[in-house]
């Protein structure tokens, strides 16, 4: 099993260091109890040098190492829900849930009709493979409508990915082909082109991951939010469930739901995963604004 190179080894191998560095990061922060690092003892808690590790930072994300260290601590998403909080029922008056652009990338989708969900992915080609991404190693799987899953295995590693994403259709004929899939999992990738997506899960399912995409990068909404974004307004654990369920990491953004209290909440693929791809999208919106 290897990755596959979206753009150069030089510059995905960078993705996945960053990603390692960034966890060890989290770690350290964690350990200091809430008083902030020093630039010297963070580089060193990683050990790099306090220039490589400036560098290195503020090229991937475009901010400081200071302020990506506010980025990571637990108390970003209370500040996320106090000044970066969506509004689900005014976006979607606004027509953000619909086809083409969204936020991030120009994204289409398609969703399976609930008698095809029930079939447990009878008679469907998934093609899959393995992609280095910026928060590691990533399993990708798409049908011929575009991509389906996605998987980040830096925590739950690499075969727990593959076991959990093939119990999830499990009358589908499995594929391994990460050449037919890249052009969806480029534009995924590097938010540039068109990204197909094809939800396949059952209609609450796809109600609540729809009401996700809805949710800008930068910016988080709570899990009692979706359930009235969905109509059901009470149902705030089986949109939390749903939530969970969601095979499409990152495209479909499980990771900006929060509970009400600011708490993270789960995260499927690990709650430091979570952590990073908050404090990168943070940090991105930080650096473009």
């Amino acid at each position: 099993m290897t990755a596959l190179d979206l753009k150069t080894p030089e510059t995905e191998a960078e993705g996945a260091y960053h990603y390692h560095v960034m966890r060890r990061a989290i770690d350290a922060i964690d350990a200091a109890g809430g008083s902030p690092l020093t630039l010297d003892a963070l580089a060193g808690e990683v050990n790099m040098s306090p220039a490589h590790f400036q560098r290195v930072f503020s090229k991937w994300v475009g901010v400081s190492p200071k302020r990506y260290q506010q980025y990571l601590t637990i108390d970003h998403a209370r500040a996320l829900l106090r000044d970066k909080f969506t509004m689900l029922e005014a976006a979607n008056s606004l027509g953000l849930s619909g086809t083409g652009r969204l936020h991030d990338l120009f994204l289409t989708w398609e969703a399976m009709s609930p008698g095809d969900y029930a079939k447990g992915g009878e008679g469907l080609t998934i093609r899959w493979g393995w992609f280095d991404s910026p928060f590691d190693l990533a399993l990708v799987m798409a049908t011929d409508r575009g991509i389906c899953g996605l998987a980040f295995a830096a925590e739950t590693g690499a075969e727990a990915a593959m076991a959990d994403m093939l119990s999830r259709w499990p009358k589908a004929t499995f594929v391994e082909d990460p050449m037919a899939i890249r052009p969806d999992v480029t534009a995924a990738f590097d938010q540039t082109g068109e990204a197909r997506l094809h939800m396949i899960g059952a209609p609450f399912q796809i109600k609540v991951w729809e009401a996700l995409i809805a949710i800008p990068s930068g910016h988080v909404t709570t899990y009692s939010e979706i359930a009235g974004a969905v109509g059901h307004p009470k149902a705030v654990r089986a949109v939390g469930t749903a939530v969970g369920r969601n095979p499409v990491s990152w495209i479909i953004p499980c990771h900006r739901a929060l509970r009400k209290s600011g708490g993270l909440g789960g995260y499927h693929w690990g709650l430091p995963v979570k952590r990073a791809l908050l404090a990168w999208e943070s940090a991105r919106d930080e650096a473009i604004g």
